[in-house]
């Protein structure tokens, strides 16, 4: 590679760098500013944000309701993603490829379509204004990624393995617990890792199934920024910036990046 080819390429690379990560700068800027508007440069710089954001009593409610619904989400995705995923990657269905097509959907509809969907469904089992439909709504909407990471997983797993455990005397039971899923298992936790963390930002369902008494903290900010936007804000969105480092420092820890992108 010539030397002007060198510089072409890591100058995109620093471009993408900084165009991706001067909007999370401006945000943290703006948490750390002593004014009471949003500024960039921030006007001196403090704390106070931070302190009321931790006092204030809805956004702590808010808080917990997206961590209710995001562990409803994740409980709802394993079991259902991870054996779905196994079936597609390990068994010959008559109608894969369209079981595979029909994943895209989520994807391909607009969420506005999904949620007024799900919306008249919940409805009409006269649910609306819990925060459980909420949970199945975003397992439901963000599922094919777990269900990916999971085929990804169970395509490395090598068959024999499992038939050297049956010919022990394993049953189908016990090898599946003790072969298949440990196998899988990078693939599970990456995809309900995912799942976590989607379904804890999810607005646009969560803002068509909640009602004004269960506000998750994606509405309450939008409720918030339809009037003004303060510092605090900024503040909230830094939180949920320090969320997701979290959950990516966690997925290196526990599978490792590397393995997370090669999955589909």
């Amino acid at each position: 590679m010539s030397r002007s080819q060198k510089i072409t390429i890591w100058g995109l690379v620093w471009f993408s760098i900084i165009t991706l990560s001067l909007p999370t700068l401006v945000v943290l800027g703006a948490s750390l500013t002593a004014g009471n508007m949003v500024a960039f440069p921030p006007q001196g710089l403090s704390l106070q944000w931070y302190e009321k954001i931790a006092l204030a009593r809805d956004l702590q409610q808010a808080f917990l309701r997206s961590l209710i619904v995001a562990a409803i989400c994740t409980a709802v995705a394993i079991p259902v993603g991870t054996l779905a995923g196994l079936a597609l990657s390990r068994f010959r269905l008559r109608f894969t490829t369209a079981i595979q097509v029909y994943l895209l959907l989520p994807f391909t509809i607009p969420l506005i379509g999904s949620g007024i969907g799900l919306m008249l469904v919940f409805g009409q089992w006269h649910v609306l204004g819990s925060l459980w439909p909420v949970g199945i709504a975003c397992a439901v909407i963000n599922l094919p990624f777990i269900i990916w990471s999971v085929s990804s997983s169970a395509v490395l797993l090598d068959p024999d393995l499992e038939l050297a455990a049956q010919s022990c005397g394993a049953g189908r039971v016990q090898t599946f617990f003790h072969v298949t899923l440990p196998a899988v298992m990078p693939g599970v936790i990456t995809g309900s890792l995912l799942m976590f963390i989607l379904a804890m930002n999810e607005f646009l369902v969560s803002l068509l199934l909640v009602d004004a008494r269960i506000v998750t903290l994606p509405v309450l900010i939008y409720n918030s920024i339809r009037s003004i936007i303060t510092p605090d804000l900024a503040a909230v969105s830094v939180v949920f910036i320090v969320i997701a480092l979290a959950v990516i420092w966690l997925l290196d820890r526990l599978v490792g990046l590397e393995i997370f992108l090669k999955s589909k």
